[in-house]
């Protein structure tokens, strides 16, 4: 059963994610500030956080940032749900290091498909191929980490997911939709331009790693160990 930790702090948006996640069979903890998640973060790591951007003691983006600059909690899957619904508020999020975005008023099913989605992506794979390798890169299932010249590389959940993708296909072009599909889920409705900011922190964080990321144009990306094909 996953454990869900919702951070809210209006109690009765609180009581209805709550609700409605445990009532589909998931063990959910809410807490009204940043405080009082930090200190369960340290009793008990929980598989999924949502996370209010307008807390009282603490602003979520500032959360998301705290907890990717840790190591134990750099690749949580965290969900930010917040009144805010600009554009440059979700691109804020995601950069933060959020994996998705749900803007109040949201429908309870909503709320449920993503988390579910989330979820899914997140869940320790079954493939027999524990450990991806690739030129300096090597990436390892189980323990869901990521080294660059044997250091230890600090991914957010979609940076890990995205790169894993690229690694599992290496050396053919996946297309922009697949990637999407894949790694945000069928129902993403975000601008094709996040893949894109992704790629490039993904390709920043790999350092001189990151050149084996090419872009197709019009079509994706690739990543193999020839460099020199990059656009």
């Amino acid at each position: 059963m996953a454990l869900i930790y919702v951070v809210e702090d209006d109690k009765s948006i609180q009581e209805i994610e709550v609700f409605a996640l445990s009532n589909v069979g998931y063990q959910v903890e809410g807490f009204g500030s940043a405080r009082e998640l930090y200190h369960a973060l340290g009793q008990q790591m929980p598989d999924l956080l949502l996370l209010d951007v307008m807390l009282p003691d603490e602003d979520g983006l500032s959360v998301v940032r705290k907890l990717r600059s840790e190591e134990n909690t750099a690749s949580l899957p965290i969900m930010m749900v917040t009144a805010k619904t600009t554009e440059l508020d979700k691109v804020k999020g995601l950069d933060m290091g959020a994996d998705d975005y749900v803007t109040k008023p949201f429908g309870v099913m909503e709320l449920i498909s993503r988390v579910k989605a989330i979820l899914r992506r997140s869940a320790k794979p079954e493939d027999k191929e524990k450990v991806l390798k690739l030129g300096n890169v090597v990436l390892d299932r189980e323990k869901r980490a990521v080294y660059v010249n044997d250091m230890l590389c600090e991914l957010t959940f979609k940076e890990y997911e995205l790169l894993k993708l690229l690694m599992t296909n290496a050396g053919i072009v996946t297309a922009r939709d697949v990637i999407l599909n894949k790694v945000w889920g069928i129902d993403f409705e975000g601008e094709s331009r996040t893949l894109d900011m992704h790629i490039k922190t993904l390709r920043q964080k790999l350092k001189e790693e990151g050149n084996m990321i090419k872009t197709v144009r019009n079509v994706g990306y690739i990543m193999n160990v020839d460099s020199s094909l990059r656009e």
